[in-house]
């Protein structure tokens, strides 16, 4: 992150991080849409379907230069599970019990997983004193968030936050998997091939642990596929490398923190969801862990301090 903390944050890239938390955020709603009709992997089946197929027509579109492998390709079906298949059914599984508000905010924790393995795998990547301070109050914002009686009880709302914050781990397995195999690899062709490969996955697996896949769905319910697929998957891919190759990759911890309002108030206006005050406090300190992890305000403290 060394590299990217030094990038300052444009006015166009501050309208860009807010889009893709808006983006992102309405993906939480429109999911618990969906859910009233239709599975935890069905969905993601679907999801990753259309947008790999949006993105494949953009790319021949683009004439994006490819080439395919067989190894590049073994690749992207690892991607596929580690950052859609598994956290995209995790988070859908937890959805049907838990509210979207607070599934997004453990979808914050991502940020604190992916440092903490980082440091495990990766030799450029020390936990220093800085990031462990960080990471320390991010898991100390999640177990604020689920609740101690969550924490000693087993139950089916236990569960799904148990769910929700792997999905969070396996975003984090996913970084380490990109940064060693995907380098070089063109952004375009990198999502395409991981939801394609997903979709390959997920759909015989939706056929036979949830029911028949069908298209004769109810009209709300391909309202939110499409949303999902088009803006929330395939839009927000493409605004995600933008702010990458803008911004770098530290500026785009920034939207872990945006996500979560733009989830809590859609689900509090149209899904009638209200979050325990445990939330909110969870959610404050996940923000004191990334502002740390991001490391310029403390920067800019010493800086005051030595002048």
């Amino acid at each position: 992150m060394s590299d990217t903390v030094q990038k300052s944050l444009s006015a166009q890239s501050w309208r860009d991080l807010i889009l893709l938390a808006a983006l992102w955020g309405g993906v939480f709603f429109s999911n618990r849409i969906a859910l009233f009709e239709i599975g935890p992997i069905t969905l993601v089946a679907h999801r990753t379907f259309w947008a790999a197929l949006l993105l494949w027509c953009l790319a021949i579109l683009r004439k994006t230069s490819i080439s395919l492998s067989p190894r590049l390709w073994m690749v992207f079906c690892v991607m596929g599970l580690l950052n859609n298949l598994i956290p995209f059914s995790l988070l859908n599984f937890a959805q049907l019990t838990i509210e979207s508000g607070l599934a997004s905010i453990f979808n914050a924790a991502t940020a604190f997983f992916g440092i903490l393995l980082a440091a495990l795998f990766l030799p450029d990547e020390r936990l220093t004193m800085t990031k462990t301070m960080g990471v320390a109050l991010g898991f100390l914002g999640v177990a604020t968030a689920i609740g101690l009686s969550h924490l000693t009880a087993f139950d089916p709302r236990s569960l799904a936050q148990i769910a929700a914050l792997l999905a969070t781990l396996s975003y984090g397995f996913a970084g380490i998997w990109a940064r060693k195999h995907l380098t070089g690899v063109p952004p375009l062709i990198a999502a395409a091939g991981m939801l394609t490969c997903t979709a390959l996955i997920a759909t015989p697996l939706a056929h036979y642990i949830e029911a028949p896949l069908t298209l004769s769905l109810g009209s709300a319910t391909w309202v939110a596929i499409t949303y999902g697929a088009v803006f929330g998957t395939a839009g927000a891919y493409l605004l995600y490398y933008r702010i990458l190759a803008s911004s770098g990759s530290g500026n785009l911890l920034v939207v872990t923190l945006l996500i979560p309002p733009f989830a809590i108030i859609l689900g509090a206006l149209f899904l009638n969801e209200s979050l325990p005050p445990r939330a909110f406090a969870g959610f404050l300190l996940l923000a004191i862990g990334l502002i740390v992890l991001d490391g310029r305000w403390l920067a800019k403290r010493g800086s005051t301090r030595d002048s």
